[in-house]
């Protein structure tokens, strides 16, 4: 993957904050659009949702995901040529403590839902990425594998 698809692909992990997550529950698929944060690596992203939500339910140790991550759609753009990030992998559960560690970057990354974080029905879940596919236009569409999220998320921002 070249420079600029590499930066393209840092940007969507870091910059962007909406996941548009696909799971199934009750053998139906399921959609939702959930605030993220990518890991360090790229090689996850963690999601805190509540236990009342139905999406939770798909969210269970081993169950599998797919997400996607986008540039904002304008009137202007072809939408053909917006970019965008497919993911897909195994849900987690963190490890005792890691919880606590990630409030405070949760409470930055989104203030309004500082709240949420001392409710208990809430809780974070890790969704690893096992493949993804980065369309950055019409026509350019190139494999992700954890090898390439991780030489993403080396490059200085």
């Amino acid at each position: 993957m070249d420079d600029g698809a590499l930066r393209l692909l840092r940007h969507l992990l870091a910059d962007t904050r909406l996941l548009t997550l696909a799971v199934v529950v009750e053998g139906e698929p399921l959609a939702g659009v959930v605030p993220f944060l990518a890991a360090p690596d790229f090689g996850s992203v963690l999601v805190h949702v509540s236990r009342l939500a139905r999406h939770t339910r798909g969210l269970e140790a081993g169950a599998a995901w797919s997400g996607a991550l986008q540039e904002p759609d304008r009137s202007d753009l072809d939408a053909l040529a917006v970019p965008r990030l497919i993911l897909s992998g195994r849900v987690e559960d963190l490890a005792p403590g890691e919880t606590e560690a990630l409030g405070p970057a949760w409470a930055e990354r989104y203030p309004s839902a500082a709240m949420t974080l001392a409710l208990g029905d809430f809780r974070f879940r890790r969704l690893t990425v096992e493949s993804g596919r980065l369309i950055a236009g019409f026509a350019q569409a190139a494999g992700v594998s954890p090898r390439v999220l991780a030489e993403a998320a080396a490059l200085d921002a």
